[in-house]
């Protein structure tokens, strides 16, 4: 693969967000923690979560004037001493919420679901919406100035553990669960907060906290939106949603994002990439980004490694293979070198249900232009990432990067070779599953790409260690390959479907018997084991985990006599 160095840069194309006081203070308790208590079982996540018993002038008096040793490190004593004294627990500014619209056993619950032990389990799985349910204080509204959290106006559903605030497209596998479960209302509630959040800041972050500004998420806001209108036929929601959608996809068709490419044809194509507005080591993850970064000597180079840090933690995948010039080398991160297959195919659904939801309020003139912008999306999805040889959509490393172009000219060496989960989400859309002969082309594909293992489709082929790699299979790439089989008429593509979702069921069920637990991810070679790797421990709770089980019931139901254990 022929890929120069480093991406050359416009004058105007290294945007940052600014920071909060606030949290440049928590970064520096986040590395006082470290050298106090140690690497083991840090999680720096937790100290910028913590909300101020005080003002942080008062706060910041307190801390530099704690007893220090010569080598300026704080005791485990007088450290745990200050965060008790000035500090409320991470996560007490946001509250349980009992949601209104639970119902132990709501009407019409999965009915396909004829085996009582598997409908049993998955009523459990879905009370599990009552603990996850939570409200943003008032004491966030009354002094934001004291919180890392942000205010939303109305309840969230959280994924669980550590994930205390609202993610956003985890909110979409939320969503598809909460709809199963009949939970109108919660489902509407992510996203009038998601919406609040693209109102104020242009786009919607990647979680409601102040650090997570300087970026957003796959975006599935849109997507959200049709989900809930297809069951409930409300309109109020789709007008109030569709003037942030389309500031959303302003967003992402914005200049930092965009990239031309031109085919063989001399056609010019243009696609979106993930690109993060921060330079700086993530703050939820300071320590830990500041040890990587510390084999680059020169300050340029450590801030395009922030950069790319950052724009993994934007595409959901952080971290993975998939963003590293070299799989063995972490420091190789590069993901705003990267065209992504994924992100182009949500931008695409994205422009789809504009198109979809403007013709239903009589806007038909944004109708038109989206449907426009969608058929040429599809068609440089088509030009740029797909690849006949493999009957897959590949990744595109962009060989120098960016607007400063006219265009850079597509050459077949640059798509990314190997087989990752994401190369099979085009056929998600109706555009794409709806051709028979591609869909029998990519079922040949998926089947012998080595994906499909004894309790679902892996990520990826290379057992590298991160948490986005083999063997780790994870909700939501389940869900989007296995709605696009299901969704695209073929019987062998549906029965191909139904067997990845028994696969998945399986595994979530059993490791569920033996923790008590929903988990974040699970390990694809070992039924009912959860995944690994990565930067913090396996999490429990669990968001789209949850949801993905409840559609997938829902979908495809459980017979009488079909067992459920491995």
């Amino acid at each position: 693969m022929a890929l120069s160095k480093s991406l050359t840069r416009c004058k105007d194309i290294d945007p940052v967000v600014p920071t909060t006081p606030l949290l440049t203070f928590l970064e520096r308790v986040q590395e006082t923690a470290l050298s106090t208590f140690g690497e083991r079982h840090l999680d720096p996540k937790l100290y910028v979560d913590l909300s101020l018993k005080f003002s942080l002038s008062t706060t910041e008096k307190a801390f530099h004037g704690l007893p220090r040793s010569e080598n300026g490190t704080v005791s485990i004593k007088d450290l745990e001493g200050f965060l008790a004294m000035y500090f409320q627990g991470a996560g007490e500014d946001v509250l349980y919420f009992d949601p209104p619209d639970f119902l132990p056993e709501p009407d019409g619950f999965l009915d396909k679901v004829k085996n009582p032990e598997v409908r049993a389990w998955a009523l459990e799985v879905h009370s599990l919406w009552k603990n996850l349910s939570r409200r943003v204080s008032d004491e966030v509204r009354k002094q934001p100035e004291l919180h890392t959290l942000l205010p939303l106006p109305a309840p969230v559903i959280v994924p669980g553990s550590r994930f205390r605030e609202v993610y956003y497209w985890d909110s979409y596998w939320v969503i598809r669960g909460l709809l199963a479960s009949k939970m109108y209302d919660t489902a509407k509630a992510i996203v009038t907060n998601l919406i609040s959040l693209v109102n104020v800041y242009g786009y919607a972050l990647n979680g409601s906290r102040a650090y997570y500004t300087n970026r957003s998420q796959p975006p599935l806001l849109s997507a959200m939106v049709y989900e809930i209108y297809n069951r409930t036929g409300e309109m109020e929601l789709v007008k109030k949603a569709l003037p942030e959608l389309l500031k959303e996809h302003q967003f992402w068709d914005s200049e930092v994002h965009k990239v031309t490419i031109q085919d063989a044809q001399g056609r010019n194509h243009t696609l979106s990439r993930y690109y993060a507005m921060w330079n700086k080591p993530r703050p939820e993850s300071s320590t830990i980004d500041k040890k990587s970064a510390s084999k680059f000597l020169n300050v340029s180079e450590k801030q395009q490694f922030y950069r790319e840090l950052a724009s993994a933690a934007e595409s959901g995948w952080d971290f993975s293979t998939r963003w590293m010039r070299n799989s063995s080398e972490f420091t190789t991160l590069a993901t705003t070198s990267v065209l992504p297959v994924d992100l182009n195919v949500f931008i695409l659904k994205m422009e789809l249900d504009i198109a979809f939801l403007a013709k239903e309020t009589g806007e038909e003139s944004i109708a038109e232009s989206f449907l426009e912008a969608s058929q040429a999306r599809k068609r440089a999805i088509n030009s740029v990432f797909w690849s006949e040889k493999m009957g897959q959509w590949l990744d595109y490393w962009l060989t120098t990067g960016t607007t400063c172009q006219e265009s850079q000219t597509w050459n077949a060496r640059n798509q990314n070779q190997n087989v990752f989960a994401s190369n099979f989400f085009p056929l998600w859309i109706d555009l794409f599953n709806s051709d028979a002969t591609l869909v029998e082309t990519i079922m040949r594909s998926l089947r012998s790409s080595g994906l499909i293992c004894a309790a679902g489709i892996a990520t990826s082929l290379t057992n590298s260690g991160q948490q986005w790699d083999f063997p780790n299979g994870w909700a939501p790439l389940q869900h989007i390959i296995v709605e696009g089989l299901a969704k695209s008429g073929s019987q062998e593509a549906r029965s191909l479907a139904e067997d990845i979702a028994v696969r998945w069921i399986r595994t979530n069920y059993v490791g569920y018997k033996k923790t008590g637990a929903m988990h974040e991810k699970y390990n694809v070679e070992k039924c009912g084991e959860f995944g690994g790797g990565g930067e913090y421990v396996p999490q429990t709770g669990f968001g789209w985990s949850n949801g993905v089980v409840l559609a997938f019931l829902e979908e495809f139901g459980w017979p009488q006599d079909q067992r459920i254990d491995c």
